[in-house]
């Protein structure tokens, strides 16, 4: 199971990659502004926020397993489609609602399923599920950025939607739910509304959908921007920004959710909110790499920084799922995660456009970084205090202690 859901994630996050990568192209064939393909961003993020909490709903009603196989394979499609684009309409239109909309039912029935399946060692699995994302966004930064060399940008799309059909064909044949037997059955259906009224009335879950809110904004506009940031002001190639601009941050994040992973379930077992804390640091440390890439034009040196970055990054990404399923019901998971999914990508959908607009207006995308880093230090400190006072008692109040 862990195996199936590691490789549809893996295409989930290469798939938004690969816009990200080829970005430059699109807006040079399509005569684009630099507002502009950053509003294509923003309306998917927008359009995803949206539609996740029907994500949440229809992963705690129905078989978890064909909510995320249905997923992977309406957004592949849609993905191929995006490669036909010959402007800003059809792009928003298959890029933004469709691709973003399909994405929209994988998450919150794809973590709540891996959580049914791992309890006592759930931090770590989420850690190695969270790994597939790194190595995602790896090999689409590549091998987009190839393909778009040598063939266009067009077969990009084409070839990682394909990618994404064959995979999820191969989930409706493998993918099973956790037997009824094991898995624990809500008494009553839950609402649409319901994983809300939890995550903004839990004072963990509330501080940690912010934390996350913050994690996204800056992570979507590092990702959006980066690549072509290395293009306009180090002159690297398509396949080579698009690799440069992911390898070092993955690669140190790999290693890095590994560790906090592993570190969550032991540390975690004695004292709940030391995942949490974990968290709170990771943003707290990572934000310093941020600083650091806003004051340096040497290329080494933003590398460096990079993985810095990404190594602490991954201090979040490590414990964000285990910390939320710590402090809400079992039978909300999909629905609580989809909660917190929404209110981080409507947030995070912002950073897109504004860096956008704030490249196009200062001539470069240098001056952004010590403001994403300012946004990361004051969050990580609010989830250091929060974790403090709020997440023993939470945890206890949903674990009847």
């Amino acid at each position: 199971m862990l195996a199936l859901l590691w490789v549809a994630y893996l295409l989930n996050q290469a798939d938004r990659q690969v816009f990200n990568t080829v970005l430059p192209a699109i807006r040079g064939a399509l005569e684009l502004t630099d507002t502009q393909v950053g509003l294509i961003a923003t309306v998917f993020n927008l359009f995803y926020a949206a539609m996740v909490p029907l994500g949440g709903w229809a992963g705690d009603r129905f078989s978890r397993k064909w909510v995320t196989t249905i997923s992977i394979l309406f957004w592949s499609v849609a993905t191929m489609f995006t490669g036909l684009a010959n402007g800003v309409v059809m792009l928003v239109i298959m890029r933004s609602v469709a691709t973003g909309g399909g994405e929209a039912f994988f998450g919150p029935a794809n973590y709540s399923l891996l959580g049914q399946y791992h309890t006592d060692t759930r931090a770590r699995a989420m850690s190695i599920h969270q790994t597939s994302y790194y190595v995602g966004v790896i090999l689409a930064g590549w091998l987009a950025g190839k393909i778009a060399d040598n063939l266009g940008w067009q077969y990009s799309f084409i070839i990682f939607g394909v990618a994404g059909i064959v995979w999820g064909t191969v989930m409706a044949i493998r993918l099973k739910d956790l037997p009824r037997a094991q898995a624990a059955q809500p008494v009553d259906k839950p609402g649409i509304l319901d994983g809300f009224k939890t995550v903004f009335t839990t004072p963990t879950a509330l501080m940690l959908t912010i934390g996350f809110s913050a994690f996204i904004f800056v992570i979507t506009g590092y990702m959006t921007w980066v690549p072509a940031y290395l293009q306009d002001e180090f002159g690297l190639t398509q396949e080579d920004a698009g690799l440069h601009s992911m390898l070092w941050t993955y690669i140190a994040a790999f290693v890095g959710v590994l560790l906090a992973g592993t570190l969550s379930d032991k540390l975690g077992a004695k004292d709940h909110k030391v995942r949490m804390f974990i968290q709170g640091a990771g943003l707290i440390l990572g934000s310093a790499f941020l600083f650091l890439m806003g004051a340096d034009s040497v290329l080494w040196v933003l590398y460096l920084c990079s993985a810095g970055w990404g190594f602490f990054r991954a201090f979040f990404d490590a414990n964000i799922y285990t910390v939320l399923y710590d402090v809400t019901p079992a039978r909300l998971h999909a629905s609580c995660s989809s909660a917190m999914i929404m209110t981080g990508f409507a947030v995070g959908a912002l950073a897109p456009v504004i860096l956008g607009a704030i490249k196009q207006s200062m001539g470069s995308l240098s001056a952004t970084f010590p403001i994403l880093g300012v946004i990361w230090v004051v969050c990580g400190l609010c989830m250091l205090v929060v974790a403090k006072f709020s997440y023993q008692k939470d945890y206890d109040k949903i674990n009847n202690i």
